[in-house]
């Protein structure tokens, strides 16, 4: 999918919970494809200068910095989106993949308050502040694309991520809302919501068992890579991708369809 076609020269995206898993994936191929990215990472420096080096290390990438914030903390989500228009100027892609999970996996009647709002926090509100500073940041008429990352789990329901699942529900109604009310900007909002993929986030907490059962979920027969959802969200903020809008696409191999 990476090609000439989806070129983002010129443009600048943001990528929150950019340095690991997904975010990580997405971060590269944007950067490959041309794009000035702003890596958003919460804590993990060695993983942040990580992505940094290997982006700096691919021929014609553009140019890259990370940037450590919570995106569940309003000043750290302005202070991002000041650094980014500091270093790049204006924001015109901003892909908003950072996220919790709770690996003891429990029932709702098992989950804690505290585990409750840790999930809301950072799924729920961390997208919200995300997605509302996107909205007032990225310029009208300038290709602008708001990507927020869910879960195919939204559609599945399966038990021991109610949580999990519940918050990034919420994120979708709240983008197909969003892609509406930016009517007349040039601007969409969509969610991109991966199955079963192979990163730490997925593999925490679960056994064998456990991992092979996802794998045979899916009619593919394997565990969805970074890549496989990169490439989704590659086409979602390029210009081929602009009628696409407040829409959520199901990227997980034929798990669950987007009913």
């Amino acid at each position: 999918m990476a090609s000439s076609m989806l070129s983002l020269v010129g443009k600048t995206a943001v990528v929150t919970g950019g340095s690991k898993g997904i975010g990580r994936g997405i971060s590269i191929l944007l950067a490959k494809q041309g794009a000035n990215v702003v890596v958003n990472f919460s804590s993990d420096v060695e993983k942040a200068n990580e992505v940094v080096a290997a982006i700096r290390g691919e021929e014609k990438a553009g140019k890259v910095i990370a940037v450590q914030g919570n995106v569940g903390k309003a000043s750290d989500v302005v202070a991002l989106f000041d650094k980014a228009e500091e270093e790049f100027g204006k924001v015109h892609i901003v892909v908003n993949s950072a996220g919790v999970l709770l690996s003891n996996y429990p029932s709702l009647a098992d989950t804690t308050e505290e585990e409750w709002d840790r999930i809301m926090g950072v799924n729920l509100k961390g997208a919200f502040l995300v997605s509302r500073e996107a909205a007032k940041r990225i310029p009208e008429n300038a290709g602008g694309r708001i990507v927020n990352i869910t879960t195919t789990l939204v559609s599945t329901a399966f038990p021991g991520y109610a949580a999990y699942s519940a918050s990034k529900a919420a994120v979708e109604c709240f983008t197909k809302t969003l892609a509406k009310e930016l009517r007349g900007k040039q601007i969409t909002a969509n969610c991109v919501a991966p199955g079963a993929v192979a990163t730490d986030l997925f593999y925490a907490g679960k056994t064998e068992e456990q991992v092979q059962m996802n794998v045979k979920a899916s009619p593919l027969e394997r565990l969805g890579e970074p890549q496989d959802i990169a490439s989704v969200v590659l086409f979602v903020v390029s210009n081929e991708g602009f009628w696409l809008n407040a829409q959520v696409i199901r990227a997980n191999g034929g798990t669950a369809s987007a009913s």
